[in-house]
């Protein structure tokens, strides 16, 4: 593998230049009090909320592990990427009530919706789902690329990288992230473009890839009956997966709540959803482009996550596969900046705040700052247990998460759609389903020792996709039966927080937020999406 010259390092060396101009310049503004730290005083413009939700989203796991999907055999994880129409949902469907609420974060609205004990528990859950999901996953694919990179071992390069990152967010807060993420969106999509044009040339175009790979190699939707990825559980479980992560999850929703108003944080959504339809082409296809080369000798990797830096080293020039790895170093960083600073709003507005509400501004985002430090330890120590559940990491993650996302999102569905759901059969769902995905979790880990003929080990040898569409099923109706058999909540409980009690007022000023052009754009995304489906069916 190639390793990066001078003409590469002045790229890096640019680029983290930039970087540091924006920081410094971010500093040099007030950070004052909570919601300029957290949601950079609530006056973002459209297009950074829009790269900011791309580039919170593509993350070095993303690279890596979507790359190692299509170099895998593992076509159907695609399923995920083409979720632009989910991001929509966020913009059209969950945004109005949470800028109506006026909420810094998820589990607060929870509160205003319900009560004070799905907060808790929703605050508590989401700061371990980081670990589990996203700062583990992250620092793991980050030491992947840096090492592959930078020819330094694997520890070093994750380790200083989240040093490095950590620095900034602490520091500058959301600001400091929303305006860094801007840049790095952009870097990453020319990088990574270039990466897919010069791959498909490499390879002698599309056609020529197709007849090397085996037949139906590009085909995502595989037989009900596959083991692996039956369709219609795949198709379930990925959008219960979508609507958790874009709809519901502090992690992508903080970035809409930084918008200046209900208007620019939908055009952010729509044009967050554009820039989605990007990485089936610029992260998938070069896994697929690695393999092609790997099976015709042309190219040497160990595993299937280490396709993208291998192909980027062996094919870009030198200067451009500098950008590109600023680009990968990017990704890294922006997704752990994210994080970072979500936990910290988390744990400081939802958590310390909750239990000293007299604290002074300047003191809360201090305490964010050493929530921070303190998560990426524990992100650190739980790596080499990740690595147990799944080779590939983009299904590792896939997996966590499909066990993660059915009793939020059966709480957040039913709490604005049914007026008649209330804090009992909310809380209730939120406490079993938790204790049902950690028990899955644990049996997932354990079930090599269990009885082949026993439940528990069937429990835990399910496929996780059927596992995640009978668990969201399971959690609808706990709420609903355990909602019905308690005290309906009061009309103050629930005014403008459902569909059902939206007062004319704020229809009004809803229709007042949008015009034809985000309606077209929007009906073209989902065009678009049907497309790539199309597409990718018996190829």
């Amino acid at each position: 593998m190639k390793t990066l010259d001078g003409l590469d390092w002045v790229s890096i060396g640019l680029y983290f230049l930039v970087l540091l101009g924006i920081v410094v310049w971010v500093v040099r503004k007030k950070q004052a009090n909570t919601e300029d730290y957290f949601l950079a005083g609530r006056n973002i413009g459209w297009f950074v909320v829009g790269a900011s939700i791309f580039a919170s989203n593509i993350g070095s796991e993303h690279v890596v592990g979507l790359a190692g999907a299509g170099a895998g055999n593992k076509l159907p994880m695609l399923i995920y990427e083409i979720q632009a129409w989910v991001v929509l949902l966020l913009g059209w469907v969950f945004l109005p009530f949470y800028a109506r609420s006026g909420v810094f974060t998820m589990p607060e609205f929870l509160e205003k919706r319900f009560d004070a004990r799905s907060r808790w528990i929703l605050s508590v859950f989401s700061i371990i789902a980081y670990v589990l999901t996203k700062i583990s996953v992250t620092i793991y694919a980050g030491g992947i690329v840096v090492s592959a990179l930078l020819g330094i071992d694997f520890w070093t390069g994750a380790i200083a990288t989240v040093i490095l990152t950590g620095v900034y967010t602490v520091v500058g807060g959301m600001r400091a992230v929303v305006y860094t993420e801007t840049l790095q969106a952009m870097i990453l999509i020319v990088g990574a473009g270039a990466l897919t044009y010069i791959g498909l040339d490499k390879v002698g175009g599309w056609e020529s890839m197709k007849t090397t790979l085996e037949p139906g190699y590009l085909n995502m939707w595989r037989s009900a009956s596959d083991p692996e990825f039956p369709w219609p559980a795949l198709f379930i479980t990925s959008t219960i997966v979508g609507v958790w992560y874009w709809c519901t999850d502090q992690y992508i929703v903080q970035r809409t709540l930084t918008a200046r108003n209900i208007k620019e944080g939908r055009r952010g959504t729509i044009f967050g959803a554009l820039l989605k339809l990007l990485p089936v082409f610029l992260f998938l296809i070069p896994g697929v482009i690695a393999v092609t080369l790997k099976m015709r000798g042309e190219l040497e990797y160990d595993t299937p996550d280490q396709a993208f830096p291998v192909l980027m080293s062996n094919l870009l020039p030198s200067g451009l596969r500098g950008l590109v790895a600023a680009g990968l170093l990017a990704a890294l960083m922006s997704s752990l900046a994210s994080v970072f600073n979500s936990v910290s709003t988390l744990f400081t507005v939802d958590i310390y705040q909750k239990l000293r509400p007299n604290t002074p501004q300047k003191k809360l985002v201090r305490t964010g700052q050493i929530a921070t430090v303190i998560v990426v330890i524990i992100g650190i120590i739980w790596i080499p247990i990740m690595a147990n559940i799944s080779g590939v990491l983009y299904e590792y993650l896939q997996k966590v998460q499909s066990y993660i996302a059915p009793p939020i999102v059966a709480v957040f569905l039913m709490g604005i759609f049914h007026k008649r759901i209330n804090g009992q059969g909310a809380f209730v769902t939120l406490v079993v389903g938790f204790i049902v995905g950690a028990f899955r979790i644990v049996l997932e880990l354990t079930k090599d020792s269990l009885d082949p003929n026993g439940l528990l080990f069937k429990m835990g040898d399910m496929n996780f996709l059927t596992f995640g569409a009978w668990f969201f099923l399971f959690c609808i109706i706990l709420t609903i039966v355990v909602s019905l058999l308690t005290k309906a909540p009061t009309e103050e409980k629930v005014e403008n927080l459902t569909f059902g009690t939206i007062t004319e007022e704020e229809k009004i000023k809803n229709k007042n937020s949008y015009t034809w052009v985000d309606i077209a754009v929007s009906i073209l995304v989902v065009a678009i999406v049907i497309g790539v489906m199309i597409f990718f069916n018996g190829n």
